[in-house]
C-alpha cells in the first residue's frame, strides 16, 4: 500500500554545492543551523549566499537552539521566507513572538519525554518535530530514539528525526505515517560533511514509498 507524501527536510546545509543538490532532488526543505556549538553550524552571511543560489521553490529552515530574541529577528529579518526551528527549551510565548509560522522541537531520547498537554501548548507551531536528543539538549546526535514514546493525542503534523539514514527511513515513514522526516547526520560522509550519495539514496528511498 503507498503511503502518503511524506515531506523532507536535509539539515545542516552548510555550502551551496550541498543546498543545490538538496534542490535537484526535490527536498521540500534545507534546514540552516544557526548555533555556534554544532558542527553543522552557519552564520547569516553563509545562510544569504546559499539562499541566493537557489531557485526559491525550496523552503528554508533556521534553527535555533535557546537563542535570544535579537538573534532570531536578525536572520528572520534577512530570510523572509524562513521557517523558525525551536529546538531548546523556548516557551510558547518565545517562539509565537515572531508571527511566523514555526517548528518545534522535542527531546525523545531519555524517559523524561514531553507530555502530549506540553506539546499541544505550543498552540501556532505549524508541525512539531520529535528528535532523539534529550529534552532540551542539541540534536544531531545520529541516534535513533523509541518511536513507541511519541504519545498520543499530538494535534499537529508530526515530523521524526533523530537517527534516521536511508537504511531505516522506510521502516519509520511505514510505521509511524509522519508528515515529514528530518534527516542531517545521517546522510554524512563524516561529522558535518554532507555525502550526496547518501542524500541521493535517502530521498529516493523515501519517493519510491510513494510509488509502491
Amino acid at each position: 500500500m503507498p503511503v502518503n507524501r511524506t515531506r523532507i527536510k536535509l539539515c545542516g546545509i552548510k555550502t551551496v554545492d550541498d543546498a543545490r543538490f538538496a534542490e535537484a532532488l526535490g527536498a521540500d526543505a534545507i534546514g540552516f543551523v544557526f548555533h555556534r556549538k554544532s558542527p553543522r553550524s552557519v552564520d547569516l552571511d553563509q545562510a544569504l549566499e546559499i539562499t541566493a543560489a537557489l531557485g526559491g521553490l525550496t523552503g528554508i529552515v533556521a534553527l535555533f537552539h535557546n537563542a535570544i530574541d535579537d538573534e532570531v529577528w536578525s536572520v528572520l529579518e534577512s530570510l523572509p521566507h524562513a521557517v523558525p526551528q525551536f529546538h531548546g527549551d523556548e516557551p510558547a510565548a518565545f517562539c509565537e513572538q515572531f508571527s511566523r509560522p514555526y517548528l518545534k522541537a522535542f527531546g525523545m531520547g531519555t524517559d523524561a519525554v514531553a507530555s502530549v498537554d506540553a506539546i499541544n501548548a505550543y498552540e501556532q507551531a505549524a508541525a512539531v518535530l520529535l528528535d532523539a536528543n534529550a529534552p532540551g539538549e542539541m540534536g544531531g546526535t545520529g541516534e535513533c530514539f523509541d518511536w513507541a514514546k511519541i504519545p498520543e493525542g499530538i494535534d499537529k503534523p508530526l515530523i521524526i528525526a533523530g537517527g534516521l539514514r536511508p537504511s531505516n527511513v522506510a521502516t519509520v515513514i511505514h510505521q509511524l505515517r509522519p508528515y515529514g522526516v528530518d534527516v542531517s547526520s545521517g546522510v554524512e560522509s563524516e561529522r558535518g560533511v554532507k555525502s550526496h550519495a547518501l542524500m541521493q539514496e535517502f530521498v529516493d528511498t523515501v519517493r519510491d514509498l510513494e510509488r509502491e
